[in-house]
């Protein structure tokens, strides 16, 4: 009786002949499928005679195999069917379909700018973790403990944590590499960064900055200067600088740097209030302070930093007048960019 229903299943299975993909996938799960026929015969096997045994188990294998090479052909038969279908449909005097093509971010295009400039002065780019801790955002950098930039309205903190933070800046990312990478140190640092500042046309509380550091033994703030030269010239055709004194608890002496556009045109005269010089960013020598909490010898080792803010090179390059359209990604404001490098 066994024997006979293993040559029904084979004979059933050589029949066959599914026409639509619903048939085809019955035709499956009847004989490949977790619980086909072919399985719940199998497992009869113990009722057959010893002398039927090696006959029904050659049926139930030809069964399986010839389930498989069925199924796969009848599956390839539709699928060329289904294919042919769709080539007789197809009307080849409708108009294509216009492809639209992504642009860059102007916040991407302003710090692949900044980067190539001071990759052409040696500078590599150094990335890390967004999420802090007080040492490394904070206290490494010389910043005591009753300073504003702890107070919870500029910082975010985890909550459940008191030490760890959305970091505040990408100093953080400088003191991490000069904890395992002694000098020469000569690195920028792209990155977002979070302060919780209330959302308006001119501030955000997410926002992007570059970085840069630079120590070695005889680093001088001459050495800053001509740097911060070149880049004004690079980045903004400025012929003149100047450093005005400043403060900052992870650089000392500490300077802002603006770029003299000129009162000439209109958009000059409007960017600088009528001075003539833009601010662009700040620096100064590192403290000594910093140096040594990264293990690094201040007798022996000097170096400078600086940072900017790259949304607001963004609008004064593009001319961008709100900050929050740099994070609406609105495609008809993003489109404006596309031909930009």
């Amino acid at each position: 009786m066994l024997l006979e229903q293993a040559r029904d299943i084979l004979a059933e299975i050589a029949q066959a002949a599914p026409h639509t993909p619903a048939e085809l996938e019955q035709f499956r799960i009847r004989y490949l499928g977790s619980k086909n026929v072919i399985k719940a015969l199998s497992a009869e096997i113990r009722h057959i005679p010893n002398e039927q045994k090696r006959d029904f188990g050659r049926l139930i294998n030809e069964a399986m195999q010839a389930a498989e090479i069925k199924y796969q052909a009848l599956k390839a038969q539709l699928e060329q069917e289904t294919e042919s279908q769709q080539a007789a449909a197809l009307d080849l005097s409708a108009p294509a379909e216009l492809w639209v093509w992504g642009t860059r971010h102007p916040i991407s295009i302003t710090i692949n700018r900044v980067i190539r400039i001071f990759e052409r002065l040696g500078f590599v780019v150094a990335e890390d973790r967004e999420i802090e801790d007080d040492w490394h955002n904070f206290t490494a950098l010389n910043t005591p403990e009753d300073h504003p930039a702890r107070d919870m309205q500029d910082t975010f903190y985890l909550r459940g944590s008191q030490n760890l933070l959305l970091r505040t800046h990408t100093s953080s990312v400088q003191v991490r590499l000069m904890e395992v990478q002694k000098p020469p140190i000569r690195i920028i640092a792209p990155g977002r960064v979070y302060r919780n500042e209330t959302i308006s046309a001119r501030s955000h509380c997410q926002f992007h900055q570059v970085e840069g550091l630079y120590v070695d033994e005889g680093v001088s703030f001459a050495d800053l200067k001509q740097t911060l030269l070149y880049f004004a010239q690079e980045m903004f055709g400025a012929t003149q600088i100047r450093l005005r004194p400043s403060f900052f608890p992870f650089t000392e002496p500490s300077a802002e740097m603006d770029v003299y556009l000129g009162t000439e045109t209109e958009d000059a005269r409007r960017l600088t209030k009528g001075t003539g010089w833009l601010e662009i960013l700040g620096c100064g020598m590192v403290d000594p302070n910093v140096l040594a909490n990264c293990n690094i010898d201040p007798e022996k080792y000097t170096g400078f930093a600086f940072g900017m803010g790259i949304e607001r090179q963004a609008m004064r390059l593009f001319g961008i007048s709100d900050i929050r359209l740099l994070f609406e990604n609105d495609v008809r404001f993003l489109r404006q960019f596309a031909t930009v490098v």
